[in-house]
């Protein structure tokens, strides 16, 4: 299962990802013509100010198995993609912009806007799509390839996740590593239970081979 992995600590809030999102899904595909388009292209990636400078979270639909949206949605405008079904789209012509999808989304990234697809309804629900136009032309999602920062990253689930670990694990290596040695030492009763255990096969050994001298 591929998805956009995200990596909070490295996203700097320059909403570039939003940016490149909505001219992905503007008719021009053009960041200077899709200015000019009525109604604007908006983007389905949210990134919001973290508590500190250069502090941010870009944050979009994770297109969760079973996904709480599709359960609520009583016109079904929301479902999966026939030939992706690990991708959750919403079908603008049915949606009656009733809110049922945003109130159980976990994630909140859910938003009511005018959508090019129906430029004659004030609003429709509109979310994250995994920019699947552009995985079938073979591209990956923009909001992806805008990012300069490596906060966000496209691949297989597992992959990603097997990366971000390996990088944890060396962090944590490379912090235990400087720490003084009287703090990376066992504790004393750690110590003395490994000193009683060392006494104890010692002990036994000695008593294994005098039996076989004896014998």
């Amino acid at each position: 299962m591929k998805t956009v992995f995200v990596h909070p600590e490295r996203c700097i809030g320059c909403k570039q990802c939003e940016i490149a999102c909505a001219v992905a899904h503007s008719k021009s595909k053009s960041l200077f013509w899709a200015v000019f388009e009525d109604p604007p292209p908006s983007p389905r990636i949210h990134t919001e100010p973290g508590p500190s400078l250069n502090t941010a979270f870009p944050n979009k639909c994770h297109h969760c198995n079973p996904a709480p949206c599709i359960g609520v949605c009583p016109t079904a405008a929301i479902y999966r993609a026939e030939n992706d079904p690990d991708i959750v789209l919403i079908d603008a012509n049915k949606c009656i912009a009733c809110g049922m999808c945003a109130m159980v989304c976990p994630f909140d990234v859910i938003t009511y806007r005018v959508s090019q697809d129906v430029p004659h309804k004030a609003a429709v629900a509109m979310k994250c799509d995994h920019c699947i136009e552009r995985q079938h032309d073979g591209l990956i999602p923009a909001c992806v390839e805008a990012c300069k920062a490596n906060a966000l990253q496209f691949g297989e689930i597992n992959d990603l996740v097997k990366q971000a670990r390996t990088r944890i694990s060396e962090k944590v290596s490379a912090a235990i590593s400087q720490l003084p040695s009287e703090i990376v030492a066992p504790p004393m009763q750690i110590a003395n239970w490994r000193a009683w255990g060392a006494a104890v096969s010692h002990l036994n050994a000695d008593g294994g081979s005098q039996k076989e001298r004896e014998s």
